[in-house]
Order: structure tokens, then sequence, then C-alpha cells
């Protein structure tokens, strides 16, 4: 049996476990993988944040000589949040790494590494669904806790603005009018690029992930019939967002069927609903580090992972092997998230 004192060695350390973890291949997810959060590493567990409004107007004409109209201060807003803390812990029993020992302490170490690296990623698959869970809540403006009811930040509520009201696609008429979807649609670009105040850029793309029925009549609906008939831009959305479930191009909306986890409630879209936000817009969407809190690391710029083992120092009966994450995963426009519903 591996001795526990093998823990004790440089590669079983703090810095070491989690420079490692972040090796580690994480769990695929539709909003990570789609770069929409910027990563913003901190020193500090609180987090300032900034919303700034450039206000415009027109300018009156005055006559020569006269007093000049003085422009108005740019409105900043500047608030603060405490990063979230997530840890989950799993320990090896002593009777687990039985028989690991081989020639030599190197091949032993090695060995233990194998099985806390196995461990680890286990905790590193909880910590992606968690992550995209957050993800997910900041596009729609509020982060809930891993129950699904308890409110994490209320993103609408922490800038002081209304959330969007619901609207209605109307999916289930069986006899819509002539171009209402596409009507629908231009309610969303265009109440988004006012909401968003300069935030799109040219390369800013809407998107929406939709619930399962949602989708299957918004794909059977005749106008999106009529128009969804680019093979290219078939295939492109495909390689970008993957073929489980699929995604369509109409009325200037990227549509996604989101496919969550497969319970269909712990991280999922409800099934008759839509939630739009933008891609690639600037600065709405925000991934902050913290730093841990544990001595290596005080002060320091936040990581993705903190990775530690603890043995069990008086009886050396176990090892616990534990991963935390201090991130703050927020919206700085929440305005700008629409919702639809299918009926």
């Amino acid at each position: 049996m591996a001795t526990i004192d093998i823990f004790n060695e440089d590669a079983f350390s703090v810095v070491s476990l989690t420079d490692a973890v972040e090796a580690v291949e994480y769990q695929p997810s539709l909003l990570r993988d789609m770069g929409l959060f910027e990563k913003v590493p901190v020193r500090t567990t609180a987090i300032a944040m900034e919303r700034k409004d450039g206000v415009i107007s027109l300018i009156p004409t005055t006559d020569r000589g006269a007093p000049i109209i003085e422009g108005k201060k740019e409105g900043r807003n500047i608030r603060y949040a405490n990063a979230t803390r997530l840890a989950k812990g799993d320990t090896i029993y002593a009777d687990e790494l039985q028989n690991v020992r081989a020639f030599g302490s190197e091949t032993e170490i090695q060995a233990v590494q194998a099985e806390v690296a196995d461990r680890l990623n286990g905790l590193q698959m909880d910590m992606e669904l968690t992550e995209e869970n957050m993800f997910l809540g900041a596009v729609q403006g509020k982060v809930l806790d891993a129950d699904g009811k308890t409110v994490i930040y209320d993103w609408f509520d922490f800038w002081g603005v209304s959330q969007p009201s619901i609207i209605d696609f109307d999916l289930d008429n069986a006899s819509p009018a002539p171009g209402a979807l596409k009507k629908k649609c231009k309610e969303v670009t265009r109440g988004m690029q006012k909401a968003a105040k300069g935030a799109f850029t040219p390369q800013t793309e809407i998107i929406a992930l939709c619930g399962d029925d949602f989708y299957d009549d918004l794909v059977a609906h005749k106008e999106v019939e009529t128009a969804n008939n680019n093979t290219a831009e078939a295939v492109r959305l495909s390689n970008e967002f993957g073929t489980a479930y699929s995604a369509i191009r109409f009325g200037e909306i990227t549509w996604i069927n989101y496919r969550g986890t497969d319970d269909g409630s712990k991280v999922a879209i409800g099934t008759d609903e839509v939630k739009f936000f933008p891609r690639r817009a600037r600065g709405v969407f925000k991934h902050a580090l913290a730093p841990a809190e544990f001595m290596p690391f005080v002060n320091t710029r936040g990581r993705e992972r903190y990775a530690m083992t603890i043995p069990d120092r008086d009886r050396q009966a176990f090892v616990r092997v534990e991963l935390y994450s201090y991130p703050l995963v927020y919206c700085t426009r929440p305005e700008v998230l629409f919702r639809g519903k299918r009926t």
C-alpha cells in the first residue's frame, strides 16, 4: 500500500495540484465554448463593477457670441459584489491505495498521482457543470444556486433596471399573419440594440437559446421553412454549435436548441421558452476570478481552480482531495436580456 507520507511530496502541494488541475480536460459546455464571458482575474474577494452610459443629444443652434451649451457628464455607476465560493471534496481511503506500490518511490508517486487525478477529474466535471449553470443564469439576468431556487445574484435588481417583458411568438398559431414572425424578431433585435447603448459592435450577433417545444415549432413555422434553405449557413452553425441539438439562422438571430442536463431541469431552458442575449458585445458578460482563501494565494490574481490534499495526520487512514473556485459571473447590462415564449 502506498504510504500516506507520500502526500508530503512537492507533487501534492496546493500550488502543484492547482497547476495540474488546470490541465485536466473539462466537461464540454455550450456557453463556455462560445467564449461569451470575459475572464477578469482579481486580487480581492469583492469585485467592483462599472456601468458607463454615454449621453448623446442634439445640439440646439445659438447666436454668435451667446453662451455655448454645456455638455452633460457621462453617468458612471460603480457597485460592488462578492465572489461566490464553489468547493467540493472527495476522500481517498488507505485501502483504496492497496497494491499501488511498485519498485521505487518515483513509481509510487506516479501511481498515487493517477488516483488523485481521477478524483480531481470527477470534481472538475461537477465544477464545470456548476459554472455552466451560472453562465446560463447570467444570460437570463438571474444566477441561481444548485437548488434551482435560491437567487445568488439578480442583476436586474443589482443595477436597478426593469426586466424586459415576455414576447409571445404565437408559434402554435395554425394560420399566422404573413411576416408576423419576422416582426417579432425585429422587436427583439431593435429593442436589444437600443438597450445596449453602444455595447454592440459590427461583430455582435444575437443568440436565442430555445427549449425543445419552442424550437420544434419554430423550425416548422412556414416563414422559417421558406427562408431556412442556406446549406452553407447550416454547415457553419453545425460546426460551431454541434449537431446533437441543432441551430438555425432566421430574422438576424441565431436560434439554438439548447441541450442542458438530461433530466431537463437541473441545467435547462424551459421547453416552451426562449432566452435572447448578445454575443461579442462590448463588456456585457464577465467572469471574475477571485483568489483562494489559503495563504499561498493571498492577494494574488484569481485563478479558475484551486486544488489541495488534506492527509489524515492522526491515523493516516485517508487523504481528502478538495477543489475550489471563487467566481463571480455577471452581466453589466441585463436590460439587453430579452425573453420569449412559444404561445
